[in-house]
């Protein structure tokens, strides 16, 4: 306590208390100022290097504005404002010590027992009282200090801090500034992504309140925004340790498709960022968008400017102040005494060394004469917040004038009630301003003590310009006005370059979002019989139909028929046609020769009949072959077993006769029943009738109709699909359909083995025999055929053409054997075909019956290895 009341207080024998780092302007009101003259210094050590821009150039627009203020006739009238200027050092904690002279004059002091050492009351000097103090530059320096200056109640108006933090009037309602906050900045830097067409983006933040909460910021509006996503967030530490760049390039490659990078850093940081790119090779694939801190900066890029080409950056809205040029260019060792940093930043400006009492001057920098001159032997350009300091120091000093002229009216100088000035009252007044700054734009306040959102958007281009450098390409002013045209990036490339976590799905392919991650997806294809029904779903085509070529719709599926032109359909036609001309000519010839011997011994009347089925087989074909509709699909029914049926039904007929004479006549020489050619007929037509009622009653039951077949050729490529106009016969009721000719065609088969020991200079067993024999081997090829190509995408063509071909074939057969030899005597040898000698039944059969026997004997003696024929006793 003895100490702080020593710095407070000096006895009249001690020397005033002096402030090495601080710069003092006398005036009748005095406001504080906080610079970050010098950078951090290392660990350890408070303060580092110089800070010429950020720390010079802005310290130096508070002493131009307090000039321009106090020469001002109309602002502050007979009022000097003055002012105690402290270097921040850029860091937070040496921000605090040094901000603590601020509010010395605030402090309650008990002095009843404090005694100079002669005894005598001290002479206590009343330390200078800051009304408002202008700063600090960073966030995190800002917030130290206005934690402190708002329990004093002195109002602080910055000029550069934009944290989004400083914006909450609960915790700091004694700060405002004349830059808008970083949550304008990030929702700026958030419509600027969403216009080059980004979705998927990392985040780099320095440690810290200004780092931090501008990235906070930029994620909490792109979520509420919706539609961009982060890909990572990565802090880069307060002391990063060597290495730590080439990690931090390493993990943004983990997500390489997020090209864009929103970067909230100091210049320091940016520097070592590109530095680390540019060693990985990824020069040219990071796209950054930099805050205002890297704003339209020369110093984050030197040395690193293909890196950062394509950069786009935001800084608010500025003017370069010429007054300002003109004032700091013309200062010198001489004319600036009261800047104390002023040799200091001489010396790193101009590259010399000044000569000061026992310091050696380094033997490689060269001495400075003190004739040199900023912007002439030295390069010079204002810095980005020069206007805002100036707009912050007239802020205040337009706010202590509506004070004194509301509290002094007509009075000249500081009246009794702005002595001392109360913070609050100050501070209301600082809201209420709203006057032309420096830039000629409006310096006003909200709610909040934020300044409005007024952003220049520029990008740093180095092909195709003359002068390679930052251009501005838009502003923001609430709404973002982006002249994407005047942009170029790597190369000098105009294309747009990508930086999204999936590329849209292309037609037909639906979005499988990845869990968590709004703005990454896969790409999956439709296949089969679906469609894109939306954006994330795919939908089965109805049955009927096909998704078309790029999958977004369905369309109808072709309907397809056996034409008469297809090769399927030419083979059975041609041996249809052939079988129905030798069908006809048979009937012709039978009809012409209907008397003659061989025609009678034929059996006339089942042989019309039996023609008469074959020629219906044959027409089948055409049936089959025909477009389906209601009539075809009914003599398909009708014709396609009756035809089969008749022809043996007839053949039936036949066999079974010729079986029961000669089994007859080995028992008696009666003759069976029903032998004679009308009860053939009437067996024969019984026997055709319950074909013809099995298909009336299904007429009955099922009336024919056709359909539309869309499962028979739905192969996996629905590009393939087809269906197929078909009559309404599933296989099975096909065969049902065949099932009873086939009965007919086995029990013939059945008695034409039992008859074929009968001679055949009596009758027709053999042939017929024969020709079920050969049936039946059409027919069993035809099983496998028919039901083996069941899978086939041609399985109809292929089925149509096997039943016709079968159908065909059996006829052939039937017609061949039985009647083409007989043709073949009527027309070439007719001399065969006359009368032989009649002889009786009983005759017939026991010469019948002697050759069945003779035949029996000859195998058993051949068994017996015997070859002597003995005559039958038994006769």
């Amino acid at each position: 306590q003895h100490f702080i009341h020593k710095t407070l207080f000096q006895c009249s024998s001690v020397h005033q208390h002096s402030h090495p780092h601080s710069i003092k302007i006398l005036g009748d009101i005095t406001l504080g100022g906080l610079f970050p003259v010098h950078s951090r210094g290392p660990a350890g050590v408070p303060c580092g290097e110089i800070k010429k821009e950020k720390g010079i150039h802005r310290m130096e627009a508070m002493l131009y504005a307090l000039d321009q203020i106090n020469s001002d006739p109309e602002l502050l009238p007979n009022i000097t404002l003055g002012a105690r200027i402290l270097d921040t050092c850029s860091r937070d904690t040496y921000a605090l010590e040094q901000s603590l002279t601020f509010v010395q004059a605030l402090i309650q002091k008990d002095t009843s027992d404090i005694r100079c050492s002669n005894g005598e009351q001290p002479i206590i000097r009343k330390p200078e009282r800051v009304v408002g103090v202008i700063g600090a530059s960073g966030s995190s320096v800002s917030i130290m200090v206005a934690n402190v200056l708002r329990l004093f109640e002195i109002p602080q108006i910055s000029y550069a801090s934009t944290a989004p933090e400083l914006s909450d009037n609960n915790r700091y309602d004694f700060f405002s500034r004349v830059v808008p906050p970083d949550s304008y900045q990030a929702q700026a830097m958030v419509d600027i992504v969403k216009a080059l067409g980004w979705n998927y983006v990392s985040t780099l933040a320095s440690e810290g309140n200004y780092g931090e909460s501008g990235v906070d910021a930029f994620v909490q509006i792109s979520r509420e925004a919706g539609g961009l996503c982060i890909a990572q967030s990565i802090k880069i530490p307060r002391e990063p340790k060597p290495g730590e760049f080439d990690k931090i390039i390493k993990r943004l490659m983990e997500t390489p498709n997020a090209r864009g990078v929103i970067i909230f850093a100091h210049e320091d940081d940016i520097k070592q960022v590109l530095e680390a790119a540019r060693k990985s090779n990824l020069t040219g694939h990071f796209k950054f968008v930099g805050s205002d801190s890297w704003g339209a900066k020369s110093s984050p890029i030197l040395d690193q400017e293909e890196v950062a080409e394509g950069a786009v950056t935001i800084l608010p809205k500025r003017a370069s102040i010429e007054g300002f040029d003109q004032y700091f260019t013309t200062r010198s060792l001489e004319n600036n005494r009261r800047n104390i940093w002023f040799a200091e930043f001489w010396e790193d400006d101009f590259r010399c060394k000044l000569t000061r009492p026992g310091i050696k001057i380094d033997p490689e920098k060269k001495k400075c004469t003190g004739k040199e001159r900023i912007g002439r032997d030295s390069h010079y350009e204002q810095e980005g917040k020069v206007q805002f300091v100036i707009d912050a120091v007239y802020a205040m000093a337009h706010a202590l004038h509506n004070m004194h002229q509301d509290l002094c009216p007509g009075a000249t100088g500081v009246c009794d009630k702005m002595d001392p000035v109360e913070g609050r009252l100050l501070l209301s007044y600082i809201h209420s301003v709203n006057f032309n700054g420096s830039a000629g734009t409006a310096v006003l306040f909200n709610e909040n003590g934020d300044a409005p959102g007024r952003y220049d958007i520029f990008q740093y281009q180095m092909t195709n310009t003359t002068n390679p450098g930052y251009r501005v390409i838009g502003q923001w002013t609430n709404n973002l006005r982006l002249n994407v045209e005047d942009m170029q990036w790597t190369g000098g490339s105009r294309q747009m370059p990508d930086s999204v976590c999936s590329f849209p799905c292309r037609s037909g392919e639906r979005k499988k979002m990845v869990k968590g991650v709004p703005c990454c997806w896969h790409c999956e294809l439709c296949d089969g019989y679906q469609f894109q029904a939306d954006e994330f779903n795919c939908e089965m085509c109805p049955f009927d139909m096909r998704p078309t070529l790029n999958r977004t719709a369905c369309r109808p599926t072709p309907i397809i028929k056996l034409e008469w032109h297809s090769p399927w359909a030419m083979i059975p036609l041609f041996l249809a046609i052939l079988g129905i001309l030798a069908t006809l000519f048979v009937i012709i010839t039978f009809i012409r020769f209907n008397d003659t011997p061989i025609v009678r011994a034929a059996g006339r009347e089942l042989s019309y009949v039996l023609l008469t089925g074959i020629f219906l087989i044959y027409l089948i074909t055409f049936l089959m072959i025909a477009e389906p509709g209601t009539v075809v699909c009914a003599f398909r029914r009708l014709l396609l077993g009756l035809g089969m049926c008749i022809t043996y039904s007839a053949m039936l007929t036949k066999t079974n006769r010729i079986y029961r004479i000669f089994e007859q006549g080995k028992k008696s020489v009666t003759p069976p029943k029903f032998i004679s050619p009308t009860s053939q007929l009437m067996i024969t037509f019984i026997l055709i009738s319950v074909q013809v009622v099995g298909v009336f009653i299904w007429f009955g039951v099922m009336p024919p109709h056709t359909i539309v077949d869309y499962e028979e050729q739905r192969p996996p490529n629905p590009d393939l699909a087809q269906g197929i106009l078909k009559c309404d016969m599933s296989d099975l009721s096909l065969i049902c359909c065949l099932s009873y000719s086939i009965v007919l065609m086995v029990t013939c088969t059945v008695y034409a083995v039992k008859s074929r020991g009968v001679p055949e200079t009596f009758n027709e067993a053999k042939p017929i025999g024969f020709t079920m024999y050969t049936t039946c081997i059409v027919w069993l090829a035809f099983v496998p055929i028919f039901f083996g190509t069941a899978q086939s995408t041609e399985k109809m063509f292929i089925q149509t053409t096997t039943l016709t071909v079968s159908m065909s074939l059996s006829a052939s057969v039937s017609l061949g054997m039985l009647y083409i030899p007989k043709v073949y005597v009527i027309i070439l040898h007719p001399e065969q075909n006359v009368q032989k000698r009649k002889r009786s039944f009983k005759a017939v059969v026991q010469a019948a019956t002697m050759s069945s026997r003779l035949s029996q004997k000859s195998i058993n003696d051949k068994q017996n290895g015997e070859t002597k024929i003995e005559p039958d006793r038994t006769q």
